[in-house]
């Protein structure tokens, strides 16, 4: 038990940037609450936060217990909500928030089955490629491509991991001709997604070796579809999560380019905020997006290479 209080009070003095706020929430004196930091750092045998008369700050190290330790946490939340939601049959409005790509993809695709497992349940779906407050917009579910959310109301459950990868039309390539290396990107037409991190600054990674190209884009826009349909067209060469392009590939459509170089991964989740008891229709839709993802293999065909083109 005492664990469980360590990881909590600090993953809390982590999101808070306070002991005393910590000891607060959790309903803890200001001594105990220290005595369970000091003891989690003992037992670790590293120090995970830094005092001093003004701050409270995470060490290197306390940074990446906190990302493991929250998503531990969220687990453990998860499994409880699970065990005490009701059985009950799911209605009312389920109001689903993905990017248009993925929506379209992998969304829509899927709610004929689910509307017809659990026919009591209505779907709104919006489309936005930047991230709101789910809170805010009543949302109920969201499928978005980061680590762990910053806020602790929010609950997260891994979907699959991606590859991002650089393709091209077989009319583009055939007219400007195949990169071969990292610095022939410089001669060649590129389609950017502006809302990546960094979206002009490509980074590269291979054995080891660690390459950035700055791309200058000769399209850029905020939606990856739009990407696509450009790079289908022979407008230039593209970089987007394999779960957008990866039937591209395999029809032919799309070519991909540069495989023995890898980009950033994403991580697709899921994203509900916390609630006493998860509603039937929240819980079954999770349940139900994640056996799919399993019982599909997205993520090792995803995360798998392609064989680069002769």
């Amino acid at each position: 038990m005492d664990r469980w209080t360590e990881l909590e009070l600090f993953v809390q003095v982590a999101e808070t940037g306070s002991l005393s706020r910590a000891a607060q929430a959790l309903s803890l004196s200001n001594a105990a609450a220290s005595r369970h930091l000091s003891a989690l750092e003992d037992r670790l045998g590293a120090r995970l936060v830094e005092r001093n008369t003004r701050r409270l700050f995470l060490t290197e190290t306390g940074q990446e217990f906190f990302s493991r330790a929250k998503a531990i946490l969220g687990e453990l939340k998860e499994a409880e909500l699970a065990v005490n939601a009701k059985t009950v049959n799911p209605s009312g409005t389920l109001r689903i928030m993905a990017s248009l790509s993925f929506a379209m993809h992998h969304v829509a695709p899927i709610l004929r089955e689910y509307t017809q497992r659990y026919p009591l349940v209505n779907v709104h779906v919006e489309a936005a490629n930047r991230y709101q407050d789910m809170i805010d917009d009543n949302i109920d579910v969201a499928i978005r491509t980061r680590e762990f959310e910053p806020d602790s109301n929010i609950t997260i459950r891994r979907l699959a991991e991606t590859r991002r990868v650089l393709a091209a039309s077989p009319r583009y390539l055939a007219q400007h001709g195949f990169p071969q290396t990292l610095d022939d990107l410089q001669r060649h037409k590129l389609l950017i997604y502006t809302y990546a991190n960094t979206p002009n600054d490509l980074r590269f990674q291979r054995d080891g070796q660690v390459t950035t190209v700055h791309a200058k884009g000769l399209l850029e826009s905020n939606d990856g579809q739009i990407l696509r349909a450009a790079a289908l067209e022979g407008l230039g060469i593209l970089v987007q999560p394999s779960y957008i392009v990866y039937e591209d590939i395999v029809a032919g459509r799309l070519v991909p380019l540069l495989e023995d170089w890898d980009l950033p991964r994403l991580t697709i989740n899921l994203a509900y905020p916390n609630r006493k008891h998860l509603s039937a229709k929240v819980r079954t839709f999770v349940d139900f997006m994640a056996e799919r993802f399993l019982a599909q293999g997205f993520e090792r065909k995803w995360t798998t290479r392609f064989a680069n083109p002769s």
